[in-house]
């Protein structure tokens, strides 16, 4: 009790509930003492308190007891439950005699004959309590044990006869005039007190370790109780004695202390393990050996040092040595040459299996690939394994003695200090070994990384350790390649985004400069198409390296995916902003010229351009947002014309957003009737007759907003919702180009579809030939305009869908003719009925003399294969003359009507025509026409304006 006791003290608020108990017990105690010292007042109370005073002390004990077995113990002292029910039966015991020595001393006021009930209860006190501390003792693990633990009971209780036999029990044992029975029970008592305090001076020595505050109060409790018995037995105070004296102050306060024992210990156990754990002890006080080990060796010596006591009173005495004293001195000399006999033989034993156990050591040591060292707690080796030459490169002679600071890296020295004296200061149980990592000097003096377990060792360490470099140079391979893209080895999107972040924190959190480039090579699927993949890598690798060459030591350049770049240009901490701004764009406009200079691939000359975005960072924002920032700039170079340098502005994002939002509704505009379809008339320019009308789609939003196709297509960007709107498309022009037929109002429709469409397995050609029947659509009454040249196209695929749709009576233009490269080879290839000139070369017709040429020399081409011409864009009379003299035969454009809903188309049907600048009609090349519609033609109206 002492360990948790010193502790209650020093933490009142934890160790007040174990002290109240214990100041209790000290008063109650201490009244009886004082009670008794003064005799209690009268020999009627003294005798009332002596009988039933001891009585209820003992009763209370045995409860105590009793009912913490039964419920109070804890689930690790469950195998204790039986020694406590039999301190409870031995306490009851008492009671019970102490209870019948009252009856006869207070009740009915008559002495206490010899023997009596009360003789039974007291001796019934003894074995019940030496069973107790056997279940409480711990038990020994072989056979040797249990006979040693035996011989060590006898050794005492042998010992303690023959000193008790030489003092006093001889002299009992030989009073003449008492009856055997009489002399029986007065050897009795001493006897089993004997026993007793032998089991209690043995099991003193070894106590179980759990619940051990417990088992000691107790161990003291029956120790005091014996103490007592002996003064009883002594015939000098036994003559003298009545009910109330002082000893039974003793027998009083060993029962209390019994009660007390396991729950006063048990609270205490609580308070002690909200105590923090002890500091660890010196060196010296770990290795000394504990003084309760040193008198358990000696036990055996104490005990026959005790017994030659008993011989040698008596030799002095001058009496005759008792048979008594002899046989039993005999038994404890047998009894300790016995024992030390298996102790002999045990420690052989024990030494051989250390021998053993020592070269299954060794032959592990020895033969371990890991390397073992032993250091002092100096820090100076002690021992180094032999594999310290396979994997230091060092023989381990050669490494004993020396510093193990000195063999780690200096870089290292420091964390590896800090994480042995921690460890070393941390409890062995909560940690009773510990793991490091750092770089060793190797024999050759390169450094090795090494890993090492350590444990305690004598107030030093021991370390296991082996070498781990190939593991780290591959964790750290396996890093890179998640860090940087595996064809240009430049960082890729995720370290980007860690370095942006790394950016927009810490002292350059506040720095404006900073700016991020997005970057995209415009082109560059057209190389991958064209001279294959293999050929688009080398390209990107060699971008990727004049990206790198091209940003400062401290920037980074990353490749994001595809052919998409990215670089981070660090703030110099200026505070004029503009002027950085200025700086920032004159290096991506310098990027972008290195980017777009020839690469020379395979023997070939390769041109790519790019197009870049630049964001700056703004106080508050977050990578993700200045990366989506820079995104959006490069995406309004792109759509802007690419090969440029745009900056990043506000209003791009409400613009993404703006789109976002279209994009949703165009999803549910076609289903709720949102699309009008309109025509624009197509006229001959030399007649100024209606040709043939263009179906144009227009989407009027629920909001009331009319999207021209340039609007809404641009949004539709998903494959679906395009596919969707094309079949809209056709569909709606031929059903009401027949109903204008059967109106008298017939005009060839033409409806532009991509070249992807008409491949589209959506679109196949049984549809169409459905519809045409369907509708009762006339030969020639419907003209697809082929408006796509993407190269990735199958042109023989294409070819035999042309093919077929002429055999159903539908006619081909090529739209956009003369802006795309792939124009010539589709005039090869396809069954090309109509030829309609591109816009941009309608708009500069007039102005550029460049384009007046190459217009003129389009529409020879077209004369010579006997197509018809068709000009889209014409919208001021000048061009309208100027397209005439270059022989183009049909225009369409503002200079004659804008899209026209179907009243209004229906009006320019009846009438026909539109005027044509320039009055008469010029003469034209030869050329199949379009079919005419005939209708009346009359001057006298206007034209129709444009919804």
């Amino acid at each position: 009790m002492s360990a948790p006791g010193a502790v209650l003290p020093r933490r009142p608020a934890q160790g007040g509930p174990g002290l109240v108990p214990q100041l209790v017990l000290a008063v109650v105690c201490a009244g009886y003492a004082t009670g008794a010292a003064l005799g209690w007042g009268s020999l009627e109370v003294a005798n009332v308190m002596g009988d039933f005073g001891l009585s209820a002390a003992a009763a209370t004990a045995s409860v105590s007891c009793f009912f913490y077995a039964r419920g109070g113990a804890g689930e690790g002292e469950n195998r204790f439950r039986p020694a406590w029910l039999l301190f409870s039966f031995s306490s009851a015991m008492s009671a019970s005699g102490n209870g019948v020595w009252g009856w006869y001393q207070v009740v009915v006021d008559h002495p206490v004959p010899t023997p009596s009930m009360a003789d039974l209860f007291f001796l019934l006190f003894a074995p019940p309590a030496i069973v107790g501390l056997l279940v409480l003792a711990k038990r020994p693990v072989t056979r040797a044990g249990w006979v040693c633990l035996g011989l060590d009971s006898w050794l005492i209780g042998g010992s303690l006869l023959t000193l008790s036999w030489s003092l006093a029990l001889a002299h009992t044992a030989h009073f003449r005039g008492e009856s055997v029975a009489r002399a029986a029970l007065n050897l009795a008592y001493p006897l089993l007190d004997i026993v007793l305090v032998s089991m209690v001076l043995a099991l003193h020595f070894r106590r179980s370790s759990a619940n051990r505050t417990a088992i000691n109060t107790a161990i003291a409790a029956l120790a005091l109780t014996v103490l007592c018995d002996a003064l009883y037995t002594s015939p000098l105070l036994r003559a003298h004695y009545r009910s109330g004296q002082l000893l039974d102050a003793g027998w009083f306060a060993a029962s209390l202390l019994l009660a007390y024992a396991p729950w006063g210990a048990r609270r205490l156990g609580v308070t002690r393990a909200t105590v923090p754990p002890p500091r660890p002890r010196p060196l010296a006080a770990q290795a000394s050996r504990p003084i309760a080990g040193s008198l358990g060796a000696l036990t055996p010596y104490l005990a026959a040092a005790v017994c030659t006591l008993g011989i040698l009173y008596n030799v002095i005495e001058g009496r005759r040595v008792d048979r008594v004293v002899v046989f039993t001195g005999c038994t404890v000399v047998l009894a300790l040459v016995v024992r030390q006999g298996i102790m002999l033989v045990d420690n052989i034993a024990l030494t051989h299996e250390l021998a053993q156990k020592e070269n299954h050591f060794r032959s592990l040591v020895q033969g371990s690939s890991d390397v073992i060292m032993i250091a002092a707690p100096t820090g100076i080796l002690r021992y180094v394994s032999p594999a310290a030459a396979g994997v230091y490169g060092r023989d381990a002679e050669d490494l004993v003695g020396s510093e193990l600071a000195s063999l780690i890296h200096p870089e290292d020295l420091g964390r590896v200090v800090h994480e042995v004296r921690r460890f070393l200061a941390s409890p062995p149980a909560d940690e009773p070994a510990g793991r490091i990592e750092c770089r060793f000097r190797s024999g050759t003096g390169e450094w090795l990384n090494v890993e090492s377990t350590i444990n305690r060792h004598q107030g030093g360490l021991i370390l296991n350790s082996r070498d781990v470099t190939e593991r780290v140079r591959l964790q750290a391979q396996l890093q890179h390649n998640a860090e940087h893209d595996p064809l240009t080895d430049l960082p890729n999107r995720a370290l980007f985004t860690e370095r942006v972040r790394q950016a927009l924190s810490g002292r350059r959190a506040s720095d404006p400069g900073t700016a991020v480039l997005f970057i995209d090579l415009d082109g560059f699927k057209q190389v991958n198409d064209t001279i294959g993949h293999q050929a688009g890598d080398e390209l990107l690798i060699q971008a990727a390296r004049r990206l790198q060459d091209s940003v400062r030591a401290g920037d980074t350049a990353a490749r994001l995916g595809g052919d998409e770049f990215a670089a981070l240009i660090l703030g110099d901490g200026g505070r004029d902003q503009s002027a950085r701004q200025r700086q920032v764009h004159e290096i991506a406009d310098r990027l972008r010229l290195t980017l777009s200079q020839p690469y020379q691939i395979d023997g070939n000359e390769v041109r790519v351009a790019a197009s870049i975005g630049v964001a700056f960072a703004e106080r508050d924002v977050s990578a993700r947002e200045l990366m989506r920032n820079a995104d959006l700039a490069m995406y309004r170079a792109k759509s802007g014309g690419k090969n440029r340098v745009e900056m990043y502005a506000p209003q791009m994002q409400a613009e993404v957003v703006r789109k976002t939002e279209l994009a949703a509704r165009l999803r549910s505009a076609l289903h709720e009737g949102e699309f009008a379809l309109l025509h624009q008339p197509v006229v001959n320019l030399t007649t100024g007759r209606v040709a043939a009308v263009a179906a144009q789609a227009r989407w009027r939003s629920a909001q009331g907003i009319l999207f021209t196709p340039a609007e809404f297509l641009r949004v539709a960007e998903d494959g679906e919702r395009t596919a969707e709107l094309g079949r809209w498309l056709l569909e709606e022009a031929v059903e009401q180009a027949a109903e204008r037929g059967r109106a008298g109002h017939a005009a060839p429709v033409a409806i532009r579809l991509p070249a992807r469409r008409l491949l589209d397995k959506s679109m196949p050609l049984g549809s169409v030939e459905a519809l045409l029947t369907r509708h009762g659509l006339p030969s020639g009454a419907l003209v697809i305009e082929l408006a796509d040249s993407d190269p990735r196209i199958s042109f023989d695929e294409l070819e035999r869908r042309l093919v077929a749709l002429r055999r159903l009576g539908v006619r081909i233009a090529l739209d956009g003719f003369g802006s795309g490269y792939a124009a010539i080879n589709a005039l090869r290839r396809l069954p090309i009925d109509v030829l309609k000139l591109d816009r941009g070369l309608v708009e500069g017709v007039v102005e550029s003399a460049r384009l007046h040429k190459i217009t003129s020399g389009l529409l020879r081409i077209a004369c010579d294969l006997g197509m018809q011409s068709v000009a889209d864009g014409v919208d001021v009379p000048e061009q309208v003359l100027a397209l005439r003299a270059m022989g183009c035969t049909h225009g369409q454009g503002m200079a004659f009507s804008g899209p026209l809903d179907e009243y209004r188309l229906r009006r320019a049907l009846v009438r026909g025509s539109f005027p044509v600048p320039g009055g008469a009609a010029l003469p034209v090349l030869s050329g199949r026409s379009l079919p005419s519609v005939r209708v009346p033609h009359s001057n006298s109206e206007t034209p129709v304006p444009p919804t």
